[in-house]
């Protein structure tokens, strides 16, 4: 990057926007905007679907006019950007990867004619200039972008053409990414990652020296890269300083003092409230107790921020809650000769809220497959309750809408005897308010046929939901509103996403998936990349002794270590579930002596003794309540430190 280093700090040049409009057709995106995107800045581009942001990119890459006011851009500037057509090439992953790097690849045009050609001195001189630009590690830097990104160590030779569509936007990722770019656009980024892929693409970006401009939906990617939000509604564009949290802070702000939002504030608080008194009752792990709770208290003070959302919808209770809603035993799952789950043994009750976690193959997605009936087991027992209904949710399900039906009618072919305007209601507040809920589906983007899937799902009031990647293509007041419902859900639940807010502010246990099982992941959510950064390096054969194959003898060391490290750890473990044990049934006689002492016949003249005792009995208990805790936080720190 010593190319780039020099450049930024020779000049200061900088992105101006002055007055500017901008149209798309006769619609009026946003008017009069003026602000400076200095080098090195990388800002986070937000704001509802349909306000513009895609098209501010279009105007940078001059693809669309300035309908009023003024653009400026450094001409010297190399722009790369994030292509949303997926290739059908025949070439080599790593070849069209490579291929980002414009000024790499005529070098290497002009060595070749040059050395063909017998030219000495002109060889010499291409030598020179290739070493300037890093072009003797490209191949290197191209298969370390793609194997990040996801891609098994091999496939980067494989033809780009033999690849989904999704893993060519990976390539056209990693293609953006290998330009050595002044000016980086991505829009939606993380739209076909995983969320191993993610927390590596977070990494390579917050590195990066070059200015940032990245649409996304994702809160917890904006909070870890950004440094400004360039925040699109009601026709204008306002540039913040901070992450999105600071934003989210700083816009509640503002919100909060319109009063025709307060009375709506209020039900989005005590939405909060109530996940979090239940969450407080079940909670058995310290480490997700404790980054739950951070994560609710920080919902509480952003509310205000989503005030105007357009969505507003909740699960209404199942009709029925069997227990148990489905159970594996010994269950192995794949395809056709190929196992990749095995000895699984899980059980599903109402009230279960559980994130999988896993690197990128590991078979999240095969379990959820499993579990909602898709695929059957390859051996072992799935054995479902007769009142079960699943809802489930993936990508593929996007297509099986109508095309050529509308919202109203997706709705009416589930529930016929409905009323007309019920349905209206419903689908509203989902996004398609008025003659929207009319519209063919045909040409609805991918966050609106998501949306409309979702209806369709949570109107159906299924008792377990399984969901696969739910965020893909939702804006970030959708997330918000399903958040806010999937908190409310009283039936069980399964989520696997890369949106980690989802997450941590939905589930209540973690299970990981990984090497052919799956095990309780007992760490939180904030963890689980130096989890992976550990198994990384644990398959990294960098320090393997080159005279042995695959590097046994590290692997074997390290197994010796982690066994070690987990039994140093087990006394530490059995004290913090002796704690919780603690805990819980003092918690219980705190509730029991709470109602005792609310019995109006308690304060009687007669019972004046018994009072007594239950008051003395309260504050003993009360006391022995407060060091169980201060122990129980003791030991989760010392825990973490470990």
């Amino acid at each position: 990057m010593h190319w780039l280093l020099a450049k930024l700090v020779n000049s200061a040049p900088m992105l101006r926007f002055h007055q500017l409009s901008l149209r798309r057709g006769s619609k009026l995106l946003f008017s009069n905007a003026s602000f400076n995107i200095h080098p090195g800045q990388r800002i986070g581009v937000t704001g509802a679907n349909g306000t513009g942001k895609s098209s501010l990119f279009a105007l940078i890459l001059d693809k669309v006019p300035v309908d009023s006011g003024d653009f400026q851009l450094p001409r010297d500037w190399i722009i790369a950007h994030l292509a949303q057509e997926t290739p059908s090439d025949p070439r080599a992953a790593i070849e069209y990867v490579l291929d980002g790097d414009a000024e790499l690849r005529e070098v290497q045009k002009q060595l070749t004619k040059a050395e063909r050609a017998g030219l000495g001195a002109r060889v010499a001189e291409l030598h020179t200039r290739l070493d300037n630009i890093d072009g003797y590690s490209a191949r290197s830097r191209a298969a370390q972008l793609i194997h990040g990104l996801g891609f098994r160590p091999g496939e980067e030779e494989l033809p780009v053409e033999q690849f989904s569509g999704g893993w060519r936007m990976r390539l056209n990722l990693a293609r953006a990414l290998m330009c050595r770019s002044d000016l980086l656009l991505l829009d939606e980024p993380t739209n076909h990652l995983d969320l191993d892929a993610v927390i590596w693409l977070e990494e390579w970006l917050k590195n990066y020296q070059g200015t940032l401009l990245l649409i996304s939906h994702d809160r917890d990617f904006l909070d870890a890269v950004a440094s400004h939000i360039a925040h699109i509604e009601q026709g204008s564009i306002t540039l913040y300083t901070g992450n999105y949290s600071a934003f989210e802070v700083i816009r509640a702000e503002r919100l909060a003092n319109q009063q025709a939002a307060f009375s709506k504030q209020q039900r989005e608080i005590a939405h909060i409230h109530s996940y979090v008194d239940r969450f407080r009752a079940k909670a058995t792990k310290a480490r997700q107790a404790q980054s739950r709770l951070k994560a609710l208290q920080r919902m509480e003070i952003i509310a205000p921020a989503h005030v105007d959302s357009p969505f507003q919808f909740s699960f209404k209770a199942p009709e029925k809650n069997p227990h148990p809603l489905i159970r594996l035993e010994l269950a192995s799952a794949g395809y056709g000769d190929s196992v990749i789950l095995n000895g699984l043994n899980i059980t599903l009750s109402p009230g279960d809220r559980i994130g999988l976690l896993g690197p990128n193959g590991a078979g999240k997605s095969t379990l959820i497959k499993m579990l909602a009936g898709e695929l059957n087991p390859l051996g072992g027992i799935r054995e479902t309750a007769r009142e079960l209904k699943i809802g489930y949710f993936a990508q593929h399900q996007l297509d099986q809408l109508r095309p050529d039906q509308t919202p109203l009618q997706h709705l009416t072919r589930i529930d016929p005897k409905a009323r007309e305007q019920e349905l209206r209601n419903y689908v509203g507040g989902f996004g398609f308010p008025g003659e929207l809920a009319e519209r063919q589906v045909a040409p609805f983007s991918g966050g609106e046929k998501a949306r409309l899937v979702l209806a369709l799902l949570v109107y159906q009031r299924p008792n377990l939901l399984l969901l696969d990647e739910p965020t893909n293509h939702l804006d970030l007041e959708m997330r918000h509103s399903l958040s806010l419902a999937l908190q409310d859900y009283e039936g069980a639940m399964v989520v696997v996403s890369h949106d980690r807010h989802l997450l941590r502010t939905t589930t209540d246990s973690l299970l990981l998936v990984n090497a052919g099982t799956v095990t309780e992941f007992n760490d939180d959510l904030d963890s689980y990349p130096r989890w992976l950064a550990e198994r990384n390096r644990e398959e990294e054969p960098a320090n393997a002794d080159p005279q042995l194959p695959h590097g046994a003898v590290s692997r074997k060391e390290q197994k010796r270590l982690d066994a070690e490290r987990r039994r140093q750890l087990q006394p530490l473990r059995n004290r913090l579930r002796e704690l919780e044990g603690d805990l819980d049934r003092l918690h219980r006689k705190q509730t029991a002596l709470e109602q005792a002492l609310a019995d109006p016949e308690l304060y009687d003249e007669a019972n004046k003794g018994r009072l007594k005792e239950l008051v003395v009995e309260k504050a003993e208990n009360d006391q022995a309540l407060a060091a169980v805790e201060e122990a129980w936080l003791e030991a989760s720190e010392a825990m973490e430190t470990a």
